[in-house]
């Protein structure tokens, strides 16, 4: 596996470039008394570039999402008794993985039968761009076998507990201590890009490995994965590979944190915050 300190970076945008240019996303995500976290998700795929943002709420919490954020565009979901997405939503999920060039799933979200359905129904989507981040992976560790059944393209971006969970899901035997090793043979194994965050963030597609050098400890705060999720999602949007929007995604939320830590401190530092200051992050670039 080859260590690479490389980031790729947006090119300049044409003067006659229209929304479109930029690539449409979908954020599954959010649920009673979680809708903050599609909230900052939505937010943070804008300010990342992305040309069209949509949010697929479940549908009670809909109208506090709607409210949050006037650029991006909504989806109501239908939803069970507790609030979470429900297995009736999912004719319009998939309409929406059409409609769209990335889809987020996972922020908020919650962990069910019915979002277990959903999700293991999208990753057998041939070539689907899919960001799974949150209860997105917890809901994941849940279906044993899943990299067996995968066809979709994804970037998972666990925490170490979501790492250990997803690593019970697919090998019988104990997780190595190392991060970079334990990144690596994941995504070797199940085909995919891995965002293991963290202090030094490692991201990796089994092939190449990169570990990140922004971000600081006032960014272990709620919400701020959530925003990383948007990021990433935006940047894949725009045309960069997989593994380069996650590298870069990782890169420029970690550089956003340290920004507002610079402006607010670490101790105060909020979701909110990164999402401020990510226009100076990527004018810094």
């Amino acid at each position: 596996m080859k260590i690479t300190d490389s980031i790729t970076k947006l090119p300049p945008r044409k003067a006659d470039s229209h929304k479109g240019d930029f690539g449409k996303v979908c954020i599954i995500a959010g649920s009673s008394g979680m809708s903050g976290a599609a909230c900052l998700a939505g937010r943070a795929c804008l300010r990342a570039g992305a040309g069209l943002v949509r949010v697929a709420v479940a549908k009670s919490t809909l109208p506090i999402v709607a409210a949050i954020e006037p650029s991006y565009t909504t989806i109501a979901l239908a939803e069970d008794e507790h609030g979470r997405i429900s297995f009736d939503a999912m004719a319009v999920i998939l309409n929406a993985a059409e409609e769209n060039d990335v889809i987020a799933f996972g922020p908020g979200m919650g962990v069910s039968d019915d979002i277990k359905k959903i999700l293991e129904k999208l990753i057998t989507i041939p070539e689907l761009a899919l960001v799974i981040d949150a209860d997105g992976l917890n809901n994941l560790s849940k279906l044993r076998g899943w990299h067996r059944k995968s066809k979709a393209s994804l970037i998972l971006t666990p925490h170490p507990g979501e790492m250990k969970r997803l690593w019970a899901s697919v090998f019988r035997k104990q997780m190595p201590d190392d991060r970079q090793k334990i990144a690596g043979k994941f995504a070797e194994l199940t085909n995919t890009t891995v965002v293991l965050k963290g202090a030094g963030t490692v991201v990796t597609n089994g092939e190449r490995l990169f570990v990140n050098t922004t971000g600081n400890a006032g960014m272990a705060t709620a919400g701020a994965g959530d925003c990383l999720t948007g990021i990433i999602a935006a940047l894949k949007a725009q045309k960069m590979s997989f593994f380069d929007s996650a590298v870069l995604g990782a890169y420029i939320h970690g550089l956003t944190g340290d920004i507002a830590a610079k402006n607010k401190g670490q101790i105060s530092l909020t979701a909110t915050d990164i999402i401020d200051c990510l226009p100076d992050a990527f004018m810094k670039i």
